[in-house]
């Protein structure tokens, strides 16, 4: 069967159908996704090999985007994309904007206090990316110096670990990952932190680039997709959709065609 892909902005999304501008009452997520024959699936289009918009055809691309088409095949409906972010994930979810988000979210403490995850697919320890011409960082153990400046996106996993994590250098919070890149590029900031996917993507954009991995495991962060909590139904339903993709070759295929099959959870 071929799915009906819809792409919209979360402003959009809000006027287009009465289901989508109608909170769904605990336990009947299922029934109403099923009813409406859509599926809406919050993503940040700028996370590389996740769910990635590319700038110049619009089309998305990434692991969980190959993911959330399954789903849809599975549920027997359409998917119905809708744009989001990390500093927006938890508004989204909860205020219904989406019915599950699926973008590798990572599970931190702040965001099971009001998201509910299914089981992992992915894992990432966190990494560093510096300029080739930097002088400051050479090593990983010259990011947490006095002196050195390390960026993070606001939002993000990122930004707890590193207030917790660095005892010596400044931390910039930033409200784009574009501008924490755009920071460490100008010089104003020494690194900027990111995980595995984002950054082998990165990389291969950014010529003036340079992968700072940690000597051994920093922080290890399982990644899920993210739902409302209170409607077990569903989450039991989105629990059973990624037993399956893990049992049947799902998602190590999707991992084998965005090269991230080093960072599946098992």
């Amino acid at each position: 069967m071929r799915m009906k892909i819809l792409t919209l902005s979360v402003a959009a999304t809000l006027s287009v159908s009465l289901f989508a501008a109608t909170p769904q009452p605990a336990n009947e997520r299922l029934a109403y996704v099923q009813a409406a024959k859509l599926v809406r699936v919050c993503i940040w289009p700028d996370y590389y090999s996740i769910t990635y918009r590319n700038p110049k055809t619009r089309v998305l691309s990434g692991i969980d985007i190959d993911l959330a088409l399954e789903l849809g095949k599975d549920l027997g409906v359409a998917v119905q994309f809708i744009d989001s972010s990390f500093a927006k994930l938890m508004d989204d979810v909860t205020q219904d904007r989406c019915d599950v988000a699926m973008f590798a979210i990572g599970i931190t403490p702040e965001r099971s206090r009001k998201l509910r995850f299914t089981q992992p697919h992915l894992a990432s320890d966190i990494y560093a990316i510096a300029t080739k011409t930097s002088r400051r960082i050479k090593t990983w153990d010259d990011i947490d110096q006095p002196g050195s400046v390390v960026a993070v996106a606001r939002g993000t996993l990122h930004e707890p670990v590193m207030k917790a994590k660095l005892k010596s250098a400044d931390l910039l919070v930033l409200d784009t990952p574009f501008a924490r890149e755009q920071e460490v590029q100008s010089g104003r900031a020494d690194v900027f932190m990111t995980d595995y996917p984002y950054s082998q993507r990165f990389l291969a954009n950014a010529d003036w680039a340079r992968l700072i991995s940690p000597p051994g495991t920093y922080h290890i962060t399982p990644y899920a997709y993210a739902m409302k909590p209170g409607d077990d139904g569903w989450h039991a339903r989105l629990e059973q959709f990624v037993s399956t993709i893990k049992r049947d070759g799902r998602l190590l295929a999707a991992a084998k065609r965005n090269k991230l099959e080093a960072i599946m959870a098992p």
